[in-house]
């Protein structure tokens, strides 16, 4: 991936010090984050700008996760998709992966999160060109 060309993350998640830690983490890593805190906003947002991969919590206060990544889904149908939540349940990743997430990172891992999206990145810098 050219330098100038960096890759946009949506982050979709609740809780504001989730977010900002987030942001931290992935502007540490050269990558660009924009944090949204409801499924609506995030919805939103992908009509009107390009993300490279969405970063999604299962808990959100007007839809959640699952249904959200189902819309993303429709919308964009080879997005990445990644959950990185504290819901830690074997039925919540079969929730997310049923409802079209490529992984689910259970909170607060940040160092599988970091595998996971360097994983996704490239494939959505490949989808897009």
């Amino acid at each position: 991936m050219p330098s100038n060309c960096r890759a946009r993350v949506l982050c979709v998640d609740d809780d504001e010090d989730s977010r900002e830690m987030l942001c931290l983490l992935l502007r540490s890593s050269r990558i660009e984050a924009k944090a949204v805190a409801t499924a609506a906003q995030a919805l939103t947002s992908l009509q009107i700008e390009r993300f490279d991969l969405y970063l999604l919590d299962a808990w959100l206060p007007d839809l959640d996760g699952f249904e959200l990544c189902r819309r993303i889904r429709q919308l964009l149908p080879h997005a990445p998709i990644l959950f990185f939540s504290g819901a830690a349940y074997e039925t919540d990743k079969q929730r997310a992966i049923e409802a079209g997430a490529n992984t689910y990172v259970i909170k607060p891992d940040l160092s599988g999160l970091l595998e996971s999206i360097t994983q996704f990145i490239p494939q959505a810098q490949s989808a897009v060109a």
